[in-house]
């Protein structure tokens, strides 16, 4: 890192105020009256109930939101054994994204101690405090032990997200990049080069998925997990493969699958160019990965890849999972993350991957095109529907698997309160949407020869609040929509006012309008010869009754966009002003 940056970063986390997370009072606390209730004496009330109750903790105090994320620092992410102290700006950090992406509160919790014994009786002494167990950068083999002890000892959910994170999302990514490569999860090989926690969940929940546990291959830093090596620890022994060395170099060579969570650059050109047809690579080393998108790329056009990184396609990033995980599990009062949990997070995220990428995800991307394909198997990190699509599906499979205490019976209103929460939803636009999902218009869209036009255009219809109707010339529109990746059904009517099909209605139309301006100095040609725009037209089939509404303006400037609206269609007797 430069000396700017370097620079920059120090003063990110020093100023205003050290740090990048408060406490801040959720209640009034202005007057007298204000200060005895949330402490001494009416504080005794809810203290009263909740020794009475429990559960009462989640109803008068911030337990249900709040998530303790625990380290001890010896593993942080591209820092290694660091101590607890210096990777406090970490666990803060990870506060921040809890917050922004799921509006979960955080306590950062940073333990000195490297005994296994003392770390988890202290996580379990202060455990009443919270509604779920954040585990961070804590070394393997330790991190199995501490979070599987945890798990079975405590009542709240407990996840160790340097493991469960990367083999969520990487376990998504790798669903939809075998759907592309029309290849089965049962019968390709996988070659995972990592053998820390990261790996072996990421083996774990492969196998879970489906993966053959014969074609899967996995190595450490000594080579190739095999049944021959000595000193194996049970955690790798369970992935052994064979009893004899393979190395990476011949592994490679027709396999179907890499996924890399080792060192950056230990994966060339020649291996990936040896793998089977259409491989998948997951180099996932950060900051360098295994071998870069741009090399795997010159070698095999056909490969589908995926990094850590942000300016590759595919980012494996866990902030795709641990918020709305938690999210979903604190919403049911779930007692742990189990594998259910886990594989309903993998499906959800698969899925969002294949729905249309509303504009404003596009946008805040620099206007990349955005569409399931090889460049875009999982969702990017910033799409708004993250918390509304993995949530209730975390939550759901809590209760169905039999680990929720406070199941949700309302799934649509549950969702409906996660945009809320995040203020990606208002109340007017809300009550507008579902209105518009009773009773869907018929919309058409005057300026259909426009990716963004188009790709509005097949989200209402997704979304069941339109019927659209194109205007523009039929070819130029379906290989715009080919191109962009934009799929709408054959039904959907495309009409070029133009054409020689649409000369009885253009001269119909024209007349019409003809009969309403003709004493405003407008001919019968000129009348019929404005049909042919397609402003004129489409507003013409919202004046007949063909369509209930028309949407233009994003290619044409405003004077010419409601002109004809108002020729057309005119304002209501007593309006004066538009």
């Amino acid at each position: 890192m430069g000396k700017s940056k370097t620079k920059d970063a120090l003063q990110y986390h020093a100023e205003p105020r050290p740090g990048k997370i408060s406490v801040v009072p959720t209640k009034k606390h202005r007057s007298q009256r204000d200060l005895s209730l949330a402490y001494s004496p009416g504080v005794a009330i809810p203290c009263k109930a909740i020794e009475a109750n429990p559960a009462d903790a989640y109803k008068y105090t911030s337990k249900g939101n709040l998530v303790a994320v625990i380290s001890d620092g010896t593993a942080v992410l591209g820092l290694g054994n660091i101590g607890p102290l210096a990777s406090k700006p970490v666990m803060e950090g990870k506060g921040v994204l809890f917050k922004i992406f799921a509006d979960i509160d955080v306590f950062d919790i940073e333990i000195d101690s490297k005994n296994i014994d003392h770390f988890i009786e202290t996580v379990k002494a202060i455990s009443p405090t919270f509604g779920g167990i954040n585990l961070e950068d804590i070394k393997a083999p330790e991190s199995f032990e501490i979070e599987r002890r945890l798990i079975e000892e405590l009542d709240i959910p407990v996840m160790h997200d340097d493991q469960h994170g990367t083999a969520i999302i990487s376990a998504a990514a790798l669903i939809n990049a075998l759907e592309l490569a029309e290849k089965e999860i049962d019968k390709v090989r996988i070659v995972i080069n990592g053998a820390g926690a990261a790996a072996i969940s990421c083996a774990k929940l492969y196998i879970s998925l489906g993966a053959n546990p014969k074609n899967l291959f996995m190595l450490d830093s000594k080579g190739l997990i095999h049944s021959g090596r000595d000193n194996l620890s049970k955690y790798k022994a369970e992935f052994s493969n064979g009893n004899e060395d393979i190395s990476l170099d011949d592994l490679m060579k027709g396999a179907d699958v890499f996924v890399g969570l080792s060192t950056g650059g230990v994966v060339s050109k020649e291996m990936v160019k040896s793998m089977a047809e259409i491989p998948i690579v997951f180099a996932l080393a950060n900051p360098d990965p295994e071998i870069s998108y741009k090399d795997a790329k010159s070698v095999r056009p056909d490969v589908i890849a995926a990094t850590g990184r942000t300016d590759n396609p595919n980012q494996v990033n866990n902030v795709l999972g641990f918020p709305f995980i938690f999210r979903g599990a604190l919403d049911v009062r779930s007692r742990r993350i189990n594998e259910e949990m886990k594989i309903a997070a993998v499906k959800a995220l698969a899925e969002l991957a294949k729905e249309s990428v509303p504009e404003e995800v596009s946008m805040a991307y620099n206007n990349v095109k955005l569409g399931f394909g090889p460049e875009y198997i999982i969702p990017k990190p910033f799409d708004p529907r993250l918390i509304s699509s993995v949530a209730p599906a975390v939550a759901k499979a809590a209760m169905d698997s039999g680990v929720a205490t406070m199941p949700i019976s309302d799934f649509e209103a549950y969702e409906l309160d996660l945009k809320q929460r995040l203020g990606l939803d208002n109340q007017l636009i809300r009550q507008l949407t579902t209105r518009a999902k009773q009773q869907p218009r018929k919309v058409v869209f005057a300026e259909a020869d426009n990716p963004k036009i188009l790709r509005a255009a097949q989200i209402s219809y997704e979304e069941g609040v339109a019927i659209p109707i194109l205007l523009g010339k039929k070819n130029r529109i379906l290989s715009l929509m080919e191109e962009n990746g934009i799929e709408l059904p054959d039904d959907v009517e495309i009409i070029d006012p133009k054409s020689d099909e649409e000369e009885t209605r253009r001269l119909k139309y024209g007349d019409l309008m003809w009969s309403k301006r003709k004493r405003r100095g407008l001919t019968k040609y000129e009348a019929r010869r404005l049909m042919r725009d397609r402003n004129h037209f489409g507003l013409m089939m919202v004046e007949q009754g063909v369509a209930d509404a028309h949407i233009s303006g994003i290619t044409r400037n405003y004077p010419n966009t409601i002109r004809p609206a108002l020729q057309i269609i005119g304002m209501d007797e007593g309006v004066r002003k538009i």
